[in-house]
């Protein structure tokens, strides 16, 4: 698989995943009252995160379409936030906190994909000789 075709993947995905992210995130925080009891104990700092994240995913997603190396770079900045999350949602946790497990399942996941957009779209940048494009 060629490295365009590599970063067109991880776009489109990244820019799903962002969609769904504010979709759901969106319906959670200003839906209907069933809409928001639908998410049960949900955890606001990470819900409104998630949401405006939501928004810097397919940002990050129509870059990497571009192959604009700022774009791997936000996959790493997008990848440490998230572990931020987590690290205070732990806390949140641990000091007695109301919560969702499924909450822990979704902070892993988006995690882990974005360690992996970000050392996937850093090595398919660096070995297409692909000018710097800002």
């Amino acid at each position: 698989m060629n490295t365009d075709r590599i970063l067109k993947v991880l776009a489109v995905v990244a820019i799903a995943f962002g969609a769904l992210t504010v979709f759901s995130g969106g319906r959670a925080l200003f839906g209907d009252v069933a809409a928001r009891a639908s998410v049960g104990n949900a955890v606001g700092f990470v819900l409104w995160f998630n949401f405006f994240a939501g928004f810097v995913y397919m940002v990050t997603g129509a870059g990497l379409w571009q192959g604009r190396h700022w774009a791997s770079r936000a996959a790493s900045l997008l990848a440490l936030a998230t572990a931020v999350v987590a690290g205070a949602f732990g806390l949140h946790i641990m000091g007695g906190g109301a919560y969702e497990m499924r909450t822990v399942a979704a902070l892993g996941l988006r995690f882990v994909f974005w360690v992996v957009v970000a050392v996937v779209a850093l090595r398919a940048l660096r070995l297409a000789k692909i000018p710097w494009r800002s």
